[in-house]
């Protein structure tokens, strides 16, 4: 099977594992793509790699992919492979210093090259903007990033889920799109 999935939600609600448990279902080798840098001067950032880790299959190759995400996912078009991405926040997050133009030229890169993909994609990416506005302005862009990104990326998927509480609702079947014409046909998990 081949196609592309964004699973969505809230800080550790469960978004990675049902990813995990989703990429394990597709019967094709997986390729984790971490976009997250370590930060050996932040013990708590490293616990939380370690857990990632620990739950990954250890047949799973690992890709760390902080910046280059779009030209990766177009060097990988051939593969009929499942490819992991988590998480969208973490990349959006690692080009915040990129002007606005050269993001969005970063985040249309990303949705040209899922558009042809042959294997299987699925996106993790964090809802940052149902809390308090970020009182500073990187926060605030961030945030703003983070969720046009989704926005845009959300239409060329055949599911869309969002995670909250442990549960995951398919808003591909529950959820009413913005724009219809754009949207595809949902795929069963």
């Amino acid at each position: 099977m081949s196609g592309c999935i964004l699973i969505t939600g809230p800080a550790s609600s469960g978004k990675s594992e049902w990813a995990e448990a989703t990429a394990a279902a597709m019967g094709q080798p997986v390729t984790y793509v971490a976009t997250a840098i370590a930060l050996p001067d932040d013990p708590e950032w490293q616990a939380k790699i370690a857990r990632h880790q620990k739950r990954r299959p250890e047949a799973w190759q690992t890709a760390i992919i902080p910046e280059a995400l779009p030209a990766f996912v177009a060097s990988q078009q051939g593969e009929e492979r499942c490819f992991l991405i988590d998480s969208l926040g973490t990349w959006v997050a690692n080009g915040l210093e990129l002007a606005d133009q050269a993001w969005e030229q970063e985040a249309i890169a990303l949705i040209t090259a899922i558009t042809p993909h042959q294997g299987t994609l699925i996106f993790v990416a964090e809802e940052v903007g149902w809390g308090v506005v970020p009182a500073y302005p990187l926060g605030r862009k961030f945030r703003d990033r983070l969720g046009q990104l989704v926005r845009q990326l959300s239409p060329h998927c055949d599911a869309v889920y969002l995670v909250t509480g442990g549960y995951a609702l398919n808003l591909t079947q529950w959820g009413i799109p913005l724009n219809p014409a754009t949207t595809k046909k949902p795929i069963q998990h």
